[in-house]
């Protein structure tokens, strides 16, 4: 007995409630927009400024009670991240300290390091600090700037390859849907204050590429039945498309969210701002895919002549070479 989460055939229709399902992605958009603007992002050490003590014991590393003896000295945002590597014999327990530099300072003080030292000692009393860093706000500046950059190459790059793959209005559609996910993660980082660091800058190009691929199925399958069906209305092509790839578009969301879930409940707290950013990620690139990429297909139009009437070839983009027969 196969396990369906969606019956094996459905009709529903996508777009008759279309302009509520943009006017509250809209909405969503401008609170994200406006939650950046007045409370900004937490941004993490990588974007701020901060110590990352590294330390070994022969002692195993952990976290939990690191964290609990550090907690007390009021440190502000700190992470504790065990380090594994092959070369590391059995009595090299090393661990990295990242201690986020206070508003106004460059750095973590010499105090503040010295404490750290001293109440891990409590802990293991053999442990040493082998390195101790620290990054300056010109470096923070440098990455925030680097992080932008990515994300606006990589929606650039979808904008160039959905283009290419299928013709301008599918590409519009595939971008608006990306920068739509990407607008909402930003939001609610903002809107919850979670750490941004990052991995959240990883999380967001994940997403941008899980998002592209639930949205490229729809197109794929958009651009069959365009050539299938050439006399059908474009919004009853759109929705037997979508309907058609429900069944593997869910199935697909959801054995990702129970691993995502799994890892955000049992990762622990060195990645759980990236798991919650993806597990998001997934939920409205699922959405966008269904309602915003189709929908702004649908509104922009999609021309049904894409090959010439002496070529011989069948109605798709200038690209495509598949054989498909008229219904």
């Amino acid at each position: 007995m196969r396990l369906r989460l969606v019956p094996k055939e459905t009709s529903w229709d996508f777009f008759s409630r279309s302009k509520l399902w943009l006017g509250i992605s809209a909405l969503m958009m401008v609170a994200a927009f406006v939650s950046f603007l007045i409370q900004g992002l937490n941004y993490g050490i990588d974007f701020v400024g901060g110590t990352t003590i590294r330390t070994e014991s022969t002692q195993p590393v952990d976290v939990g009670v690191y964290r609990e003896v550090l907690t007390p000295l009021e440190l502000g945002d700190f992470s504790i991240t065990e380090v594994t590597d092959p070369r590391f014999g059995p009595d090299e327990n090393v661990a990295s300290i990242t201690i986020q530099a206070q508003e106004g300072d460059e750095a973590v003080s010499q105090d503040t390091i010295n404490s750290v030292q001293e109440a891990l000692r409590g802990v293991a009393p053999d442990i040493t600090f082998p390195a101790i860093e620290s990054v300056g706000p010109t470096v923070s500046g440098e990455l925030i700037q680097a992080a932008v950059i990515a994300v606006l190459l990589a929606i650039g790059a979808v904008l160039v390859y959905i283009w290419l793959r299928f013709e301008w209005q599918f590409a519009l559609g595939a971008v608006a849907a990306l920068v739509h996910d990407v607008i909402l993660t930003i939001g609610v980082f903002s809107e919850l204050q979670i750490r941004f660091d990052l991995a959240i800058i990883a999380a967001l190009l994940t997403i941008v590429g899980y998002s592209l691929n639930d949205t490229v199925v729809v197109f794929d399958r958009v651009r069959e039945n365009l050539r299938r069906y050439k006399k059908k209305p474009l919004k009853e092509v759109l929705n037997q498309s979508i309907n058609e790839t429900l069944s593997r578009t869910v199935m697909t969301s959801v054995t990702t969210l129970l691993a995502l879930i799994s890892l955000y409940i049992l990762g622990g707290d060195v990645i759980r701002g990236f798991v919650f950013a993806m597990i998001w990620g997934v939920i409205v690139g699922t959405y966008s895919s269904i309602f915003v990429a189709s929908a702004m297909l649908l509104w922009l139009g999609v021309k049904r002549d894409w090959s010439k009437p002496d070529d011989g070839a069948p109605a798709g983009t200038q690209f495509a070479t598949a054989e498909t027969k008229d219904a």
